[in-house]
C-alpha cells in the first residue's frame, strides 16, 4: 500500500484502467504533455501514447461531444475539464445528449463515460476556476455525480465511474488536492456509487456533507467538545451526489433527531435543500430541532480577498453545530 495524496489517487486510478482496458481513453486541455493543470495525468501519455492520453483543443463544448461519440462506439472516455466553471460549456451535449442516449435510442447506446473536474475553492483562483455546481449536474435524469474527498474514495469512485455503463461526472476538490496523504491500496478496486462513509458514529447530531468539507467538520467537531463535551457527532461523508444514499441518512437522523448538512455550494436551490426536503418527509416524527445546514451564499464567489469571507470554515460549522445542540422546542 502506497502513501498518497488525491491526486496521485487519480493519477493511480487512470493507470490501473488503461492497463487493465485498452478502451479506456484520457484527453483534455493540457493533459497529455503537461499532465493537466494540476498533474492528475502526468506520466500517462509517455506510458500508453498519444492516441490513448492527448490533449484537445481548448473548448470544452466540444469536449463532452466527442466523448459520446467515443462511448457510443466502444470506447471509455475520461474526459478532464480544466475546472468546474469552465465546463459549463459543455452542458448542451451533458444535457441534451449524453444524460439521455440510453433512453432515446431505447437502449441500443449507451454512454459509458467519465467527466472530470476540479471543483471548488479555497485556491485563490480566477473567476469561473472555484465554482461548486453539483446541483446543476445532479438535478439531470441520467447522470451519476460523485465527489470524494479523500486519497481512498477518489480512487475507489474514479475505478468505479470509468466502470460504469452510464455517464459520471467526478468532482474533485481542489483544495484537498494536496492537502493530506492516506495509504491506498495500490490495486485496483471500486468503491460502489450511491454509497455513503459514516466517517463517524454519535447519538445527538448527524452531520452529512462531502467533498472539501469533510475535513472542516472533522476540525469543527474536535472544537465542540470544549462547549458540548458530552455531545456526540455522526458525521457522514455522502462521497456520492446522485445517487446519494438516502437510506444511511435517514436512518442516522431518526436515531439524532437532528441534521445539519454541509457544503460550500450556495444555499437555494441546492443538494442540501434536496436532503433536507427527503429527510422532512421520512423523519418529520424523529426531530428534535429544525433542519439546518451551513453553505455558501447566494452571491457569485468572490475573488481571492473576499474569497474567505464566501467560503465554508470550522468556525462557521461550530456555530450551526452549537445552534442545533442548544435549540429547545
Amino acid at each position: 500500500m502506497a502513501i498518497i495524496n488525491n491526486i496521485k489517487a487519480v493519477t493511480d486510478a487512470l493507470e490501473l484502467a488503461m492497463t487493465k482496458d485498452n478502451n479506456v481513453i484520457v484527453f483534455g486541455e493540457d493533459v497529455g504533455t503537461e499532465g493537466g493543470v494540476f498533474r492528475a495525468t502526468q506520466g500517462l501519455q509517455a506510458k500508453f501514447g498519444n492516441n490513448r492520453c492527448f490533449n484537445a483543443p481548448i473548448s470544452e463544448a466540444m469536449f463532452a461531444g466527442v466523448g459520446l461519440g467515443m462511448a457510443m462506439n466502444g470506447l471509455k472516455p475520461v474526459v478532464e475539464l480544466q475546472f468546474e466553471g469552465l465546463g459549463l460549456a459543455s452542458l448542451q451535449n451533458i444535457i441534451t445528449n449524453i444524460s439521455r442516449i440510453r433512453n432515446r435510442s431505447r437502449n441500443k447506446y449507451s454512454a459509458p463515460m467519465v467527466i472530470r473536474m476540479p471543483m471548488g475553492g479555497g485556491i485563490r483562483a480566477l473567476e469561473h476556476h472555484s465554482e461548486a455546481l453539483e446541483a446543476i449536474y445532479a438535478h439531470i435524469p441520467g447522470i451519476q455525480v460523485v465527489c470524494p474527498s479523500t486519497p481512498y474514495d477518489t480512487k475507489g469512485l474514479l475505478l468505479a465511474a470509468i466502470a460504469s455503463p452510464d455517464p459520471v461526472i467526478v468532482l474533485e476538490p481542489t483544495k484537498l488536492y494536496r492537502a493530506f496523504k492516506q495509504e491506498v491500496p495500490d490495486d485496483f478496486y471500486t468503491i460502489p456509487i450511491g454509497e455513503a462513509y459514516k466517517i463517524q458514529e454519535g447519538n445527538d447530531l448527524t452531520v452529512v456533507t462531502y467533498g472539501a468539507q469533510t475535513v472542516d467538520c472533522q476540525k469543527a467537531i474536535a472544537m465542540l467538545k470544549e462547549s458540548h463535551p458530552n455531545a456526540t457527532i455522526e458525521l457522514i461523508d455522502l462521497r456520492s451526489i446522485k445517487p446519494w444514499d438516502k437510506k444511511m441518512v435517514i436512518e442516522s437522523v431518526k436515531k439524532t433527531g437532528r441534521l445539519l448538512v454541509v457544503h460550500e455550494a450556495v444555499r437555494s436551490f441546492s443538494v442540501s435543500s434536496e436532503i433536507i426536503a427527503t429527510v422532512n418527509e421520512e423523519c418529520f416524527e424523529y426531530l428534535r430541532a429544525p433542519l439546518s445546514r451551513c453553505t455558501g451564499y447566494d452571491v457569485i464567489i468572490p475573488y481571492d480577498r473576499g474569497e474567505g469571507y464566501f467560503q465554508i470554515s470550522p468556525k462557521k460549522v461550530l456555530v450551526k453545530m452549537q445552534e442545533v445542540l442548544d435549540f429547545k422546542f
